[in-house]
């Protein structure tokens, strides 16, 4: 009979994702995506409680089904991979819910202009991402196809924004500028920490 401690290690290095070999920026990228998606996720949620009810519920509705979808994926990554979550989570699930409710509030062009300015930013860094990834002969494709997926979906949502008023919302431009700045920031702190 093997000890238990024998059977984890083996079990550890039998895995179909060698964690030894794996993409320096590899780390780097699950962290930051699963934090962001975690953050879409909350964004969405405050919106559905302050405009669930009204013509734009559906809209949100399914822009939050797939960013809920995006989540459990970059969890499922976080573990297959070893990775640390960022420790910054819970500010994120809380920020991203005031986020989504407080630009709700405001009305349903600022909810528009919210997602707009955010998925605008997570476009670029899955852009970003994708190019740092393409430069690895031996790159995960399963990654690759997930953050291509995710990029074009989070682009559909961002010209979803645009067709449902975003640009009428009073201050647009210093609105999205805000946000946009704001995601950044959360970009770079989850990297690090």
């Amino acid at each position: 009979m093997r000890s238990p401690l024998i059977q984890h290690i083996r079990l550890a290095h039998s895995s179909s994702r060698p964690y030894w070999k794996k993409n320096p920026h590899l780390d780097q990228i699950i962290r930051v995506d699963h934090a962001g998606e975690l953050g879409a996720d909350r964004i969405y949620a405050g919106q559905m409680a302050v405009l669930g009810r009204t013509a734009e519920g559906p809209l949100i509705q399914h822009m939050w089904d797939q960013e809920k979808k995006h989540r459990e994926k970059f969890e499922q990554l976080i573990n297959e991979y070893r990775v640390r979550p960022t420790v910054l989570t819970p500010i994120w699930n809380v920020a991203g819910f005031v986020l989504g409710a407080g630009t709700a509030l405001l009305g349903k062009e600022a909810a528009m202009a919210c997602t707009v300015a955010v998925e605008t930013v997570i476009v670029d860094h899955y852009n970003d991402q994708l190019r740092t990834l393409m430069q690895d002969p031996n790159v995960d494709k399963e990654i690759l196809e997930t953050i291509t997926r995710f990029r074009d979906e989070e682009q559909e949502h961002h010209d979803a924004g645009l067709q449902h008023g975003a640009e009428q919302a009073p201050g647009y431009r210093a609105l999205t500028e805000l946000i946009k700045a704001g995601c950044r920031a959360a970009i770079q702190l989850s990297k690090k920490i």
